[in-house]
């Protein structure tokens, strides 16, 4: 009989007592952080997913300087369907990767008009299929500007955190989502992203975590203290 290589072996099976870990971990992360929420600044579904796309491989606190302007010049999907690119590249330039963005930008305005009649559909596959935007968009969009649960954000701080509390061993966001979503409440999955993502700003940070002041000390595998 052949033997399975490393590559070929199944990783080992979670722990079943992970869905009360992840209980526990959510009611204190609850108590820590009363004020966890989206830190991008928006009004309304439109303005929230030109925040989102802007803030691939940018800080929030950066996109929520640029933003203000965009939403001056096309306060709507129609006038930013009909955007020069090279203005729009110019107002979000400290974004990076501002040629790439300012086109998703357009593309996305464009799509909304031609095929939802200027308004942000409520559906991941709807979403999904417009320029600049990926499943982690869509689950900020849907999660915050209309309140439906589709999935788990998965950003760097949450991937981190995640790893670390041993609640997954994936390196993909979206395997990590996999994870995620059947460990927590399906109409807590939006908070969680954003416990997560203030957990591993304010305290699991990526290079010397607080551990010693981290409320899930002895729920983590990965602790220092």
């Amino acid at each position: 009989m052949k033997r399975s290589g490393p590559a070929e072996r199944r990783k080992p099976r979670r722990s079943s007592l992970l869905p009360a870990k992840a209980a526990v971990i959510l009611e204190r992360l609850k108590r820590a952080y009363p004020d966890a929420k989206c830190a991008l600044d928006s009004r309304d579904a439109f303005e929230l997913l030109c925040a989102t796309i802007l803030s691939a491989q940018c800080t929030d606190a950066r996109v929520n300087l640029v933003t203000p302007a965009i939403f001056a010049r096309y306060p709507t999907p129609a006038a930013l369907a009909e955007a020069d690119q090279t203005d729009v590249e110019e107002i979000i330039r400290s974004t990076g990767f501002f040629r790439n963005k300012a086109k998703s930008l357009i593309g996305m305005a464009r799509a909304l008009v031609a095929d939802h009649a200027g308004e942000v559909p409520r559906t991941m596959a709807q979403l999904r299929v417009m320029p600049g935007i990926g499943r982690k968009t869509a689950n900020v969009v849907l999660g915050n500007a209309y309140g439906i649960n589709e999935g788990v954000t998965v950003d760097t701080h949450v991937a981190r955190v995640s790893q670390r509390l041993g609640l997954t061993r994936e390196e993909d966001p979206v395997k990590i989502e996999q994870d995620l979503m059947p460990l927590f409440p399906r109409d807590q999955w939006t908070l969680l992203s954003h416990l997560f993502i203030f957990h591993g700003r304010r305290t699991c940070v990526a290079r010397r975590p607080r551990c010693a002041e981290c409320v899930l000390a002895d729920l983590c595998p990965s602790a220092i203290v």
